[in-house]
């Protein structure tokens, strides 16, 4: 593994992970949701989920910058308080906008959690990894961090709650690009998450190959993109089809 590898990690990559846990779109089980994760857990996948704050601090699981994709309500995500998340619920079901606090306890270690960290600047961030550390630090489950955003990934890497695995999610082809994310994961990443359309490329296989790191790949939607996966990474994070354990 990587020279920031802390322990053993093979559970990243043993299971297909579900995208925002097993949902159907905006349907029925929405994205991010209770109900998507607990659909997770009964057929045995690992969930990845997206993290982000309120404007009060508190850590929830939803990815858009913005609520009006999924809700009832337009705006900035970030901007509402936690009273205001509560009463929102999700594509016009009963679920609404899980705190981290009741994501995990929902899941309570019955399967691996992919957490990404969804950051919107250095400055307002800078409190994110205070106000996540004692859920991840207290949470008894096997559980993965990862972002975009290299100030998050900077603040993880220094603090590295409670010894979990540390990743970089990415995308792109160029070599500056690659080049950049060298650097990166050189600082003490454990695994990469990166663009399936982007694959094959050369920082994937120096990641594999010559730091024996894991790559988890993004999004796979059909089985002939799961085969195309499987040649140039080590799991899958999928949607919209059920994909073979």
């Amino acid at each position: 593994m990587s020279e920031g590898y802390r322990g053993d990690f093979q559970w990243l990559v043993e299971r297909p992970i579900a995208h925002r846990g097993l949902h159907d779109g905006i349907r029925h089980v929405p994205e991010n949701s209770l109900p998507a994760a607990q659909a997770a857990i009964e057929a045995g996948y690992a969930i990845e989920c997206d993290v982000q704050m309120s404007a009060s601090g508190t850590p929830h699981v939803f990815h858009d910058a913005v609520t009006d994709r999924l809700t009832d309500r337009q705006g900035s995500f970030e901007t509402l308080s936690d009273p205001e998340i509560a009463n929102l619920r999700l594509a016009g079901t009963d679920a609404g906008i899980p705190t981290v606090e009741e994501f995990l306890d929902l899941v309570d270690g019955r399967v691996p959690i992919v957490m990404e960290l969804k950051g919107r600047d250095p400055q307002r961030d800078a409190e994110f990894l205070a106000k996540l550390s004692p859920l991840v630090a207290a949470y008894r489950g096997k559980l993965a961090l990862m972002s975009f955003d290299h100030w998050l990934i900077d603040a993880m890497l220094a603090m590295r709650p409670a010894d979990r695995p540390i990743g970089l999610t990415a995308e792109g082809v160029e070599e500056p690009v690659l080049a950049a994310h060298r650097a990166i994961f050189s600082l003490g990443c454990d695994f990469v998450s990166y663009n399936l359309a982007h694959l094959p490329n050369g920082f994937v296989d120096w990641v594999r190959t010559d730091r024996g790191a894991p790559v988890i790949s993004w999004t796979v939607k059909t089985a002939d993109e799961a085969a195309h996966s499987v040649r140039h990474a080590d799991q899958i994070t999928f949607e919209g089809f059920a994909p073979q354990q």
